[in-house]
């Protein structure tokens, strides 16, 4: 008989103290996005080697608790004495950004680009992206601009 898929313990994460609440948290933990880089770290593990093992990794906490490391040295535990078998890699999805196709070049804001995601690909639908393409098709004489001469018809 194989060992059955267990999935890591859920990652837990302090609850903020709030004035609603007067001070007093309604409970102590709730339950996180993912581990913390340190967290991960301090088992023994890569951030990729542990999302290759299916356990979710939140880079964007700093907190390390001490109730997640011992959950997580645990179920490790288990799966290297092979008790348990761990569920399928968890890496994170590529983000493709699509490209807006209502209008072809946008003078965007860089509040804006960094909005839609258009920091990571430079330029790109930006004006600045458009006339550097223009000079590369003058100078390759590609599509209209083979026929145009700059300075005159």
């Amino acid at each position: 008989m194989s060992p059955e898929v267990v999935p890591p313990p859920e990652p837990l994460a302090k609850v903020p103290v709030l004035i609603r609440h007067g001070g007093v948290p309604p409970k102590e933990y709730k339950v996180a996005r993912g581990y913390s880089v340190g967290e991960v770290k301090e088992v023994g593990l890569t951030v990729r080697e542990a999302r290759l093992l299916g356990i979710r990794v939140d880079e964007r906490r700093k907190t390390v608790h001490e109730v997640n490391v011992q959950r997580l040295s645990e179920w490790l535990a288990k799966v290297k004495a092979g008790e348990v078998e761990p569920p399928a890699p968890a890496l994170p999805k590529e983000v493709k950004v699509k490209r807006d196709l209502r209008r072809v070049f946008k003078g965007k804001t860089m509040a804006g680009r960094r909005m839609r995601g258009l920091l990571s690909l430079k330029y790109r639908y930006t004006h600045k992206y458009k006339w550097k393409r223009k000079k590369k098709e003058r100078m390759l004489k590609k599509r209209h601009e083979a026929k145009r001469a700059k300075g005159g018809h």
